[in-house]
């Protein structure tokens, strides 16, 4: 895992997001202005004997792209964890930063692409690009019974991950289990936009991973 770990903060297959991800990083938000950046790709985080596997979209650019580790220093990652710990993965129910002391128990968290996109929408190319590093990250945690799905867009990339045609539709809570291979499980992604409006709250969240902790044994 150490060696996936190097290849996916060394990646720079990808022009447009190696400029967008180190301009951020060196712009800065001015709340972050004493923040050393860390702008490179982001690798999983978490349990290597996990048997749950979540798969988000991408780092936020003031977020994982800032501290480093996945779904960190951001809204989404607040919702996150904090999902997480009430529903026995996280030792804690917030993280801000790599050396927070966050740990996390029968659980890794990804992302389908490793580097902030711009806007926060990364290409299809972009996508192909990543998608092997969660491939084989699963190689290396032949535990794995569940991939929890943040997003359609982490979904679609599960069901390409799986070689899964048709696709199966995706939804909050919707499950799909392929023969001889991990259950993926739906959820809206905790973003801003979920977590204002009410689309996605925490009794939801929450329902989704204590569905997982279910279908995994745990």
């Amino acid at each position: 895992m150490e060696q996936v770990e190097k290849a996916i903060t060394r990646c720079r297959k990808c022009p447009r997001l190696v400029d967008w991800r180190e301009r951020v990083a060196r712009e800065k938000r001015a709340a972050y202005l004493d923040w050393d950046y860390w702008g490179r790709p982001v690798p999983g985080f978490g349990d290597p004997e996990a048997r749950v596997y979540v798969l988000g979209l991408a780092p936020a650019a003031h977020g994982g792209n800032r501290t480093g580790r996945v779904f960190t220093g951001d809204r989404s990652g607040d919702w996150l964890f904090a999902s997480m710990y009430r529903t026995g993965f996280a030792n804690q129910p917030t993280s801000v930063s790599r050396d927070d002391g966050l740990e996390l128990t029968g659980a890794w968290v990804a992302a389908a692409v490793r580097c902030a996109p711009p806007a926060n929408k990364p290409l299809p190319a972009e996508r192909d690009n990543c998608l092997p590093y969660a491939a084989r990250e699963l190689e290396l945690m032949p535990n794995v019974r569940v991939i929890l799905c943040l997003g359609s867009f982490g979904w679609d990339a599960a069901c390409r991950l799986l070689k899964l045609r048709p696709k199966p539709k995706f939804g909050h809570g919707a499950e799909c289990c392929p023969e001889g291979g991990p259950t993926l499980l739906g959820c809206y992604h905790p973003s801003q936009q979920n977590t204002f409006t009410g689309v996605l709250t925490q009794e939801m969240m929450d329902s989704v991973f204590m569905r997982a902790r279910e279908i995994a044994s745990l």
